[in-house]
């Protein structure tokens, strides 16, 4: 609606839900008077900053397409699901682990990110960081409780940076990166309990054999790039792998 001023929200205490997406806000200092404020939807404003007083009950919010630089100012004890697709935040250092203890799912998508050094919430479940420009994995060993990591459209070429604290990660998508060899993939088997990969539009998705290479490396995986992996080239991947042993 074009909106510049919600001062008038300073009287409605009581609101629970509030969508104010699509406006041309810039600064959010009336909603403080919201404490009973469960979900906030600031989507596509003008945004630059993410900071508020700390509201006590507030469990989601969603800051997509904003013009935010940075993490500083989110306090929210309870707060469980944060969004901030589509910005244009640089550095995740201003996080603040130790009131953020109830977040579980963190979407960054879009972002120009370089590094995932100072992000480790402790019980984050889900961490969104496609189309970003990350070019290293710092600080995952935080990632204890982890089960789902997106890394689509980044640029990591090494995968340096796991570590076998991850012990719930099921889910990583790493597509559209550049890693050129199986040796890179072979770091991956430091987690335990890694069930679905998506490798495709990596340099090495084009070597022949492809799927057996990475399979004859993981062989808990469930699921590589689109597809269910088959009992069949489960065989075959055993074979290789076992031929590379007696080489070696």
């Amino acid at each position: 609606r074009g909106l510049t001023d919600i001062s008038l929200l300073k009287c409605f205490i009581h609101l629970r839900y509030v969508d104010l997406s699509k406006n041309k806000l810039k600064d959010l200092a009336p909603l403080s008077s919201l404490t009973q404020l469960l979900w906030l939807k600031v989507d596509e404003n003008l945004l630059t900053s993410a900071s508020m007083q700390e509201l006590p009950y507030l469990q989601v919010i969603s800051f997509d397409h904003n013009h935010i630089m940075d993490f500083e100012g989110i306090t929210h004890p309870l707060l469980a699901n944060l969004s901030l697709k589509e910005n244009k935040i640089q550095t995740v250092l201003g996080l603040s682990h130790d009131q953020l203890f109830s977040l579980q799912v963190l979407e960054l998508r879009g972002n120009k990110i370089e590094t995932t050094a100072g992000l480790g919430v402790s019980k984050l479940k889900k961490l969104y960081l496609a189309k970003n420009t990350i070019c290293s994995l710092e600080g995952l060993e935080e990632f204890k409780q982890l089960e789902t990591l997106h890394l689509r459209d980044n640029k990591l070429e090494a995968l340096d940076g796991f570590s076998d604290s991850m012990k719930c990660l099921q889910y990583l998508n790493l597509r559209s990166n550049g890693i050129k060899s199986f040796q890179e993939v072979e770091k991956l088997q430091v987690l335990p309990m890694l069930q679905a990969l998506v490798l495709m539009d990596n340099p090495c998705s084009e070597e022949p054999s492809y799927r057996l290479e990475v399979l004859s490396r993981l062989p808990q995986l469930q699921r590589l790039d689109k597809e269910s992996v088959e009992e069949k080239e489960r065989e075959e991947a055993k074979k290789i792998r076992q031929t590379r042993k007696e080489k070696e």
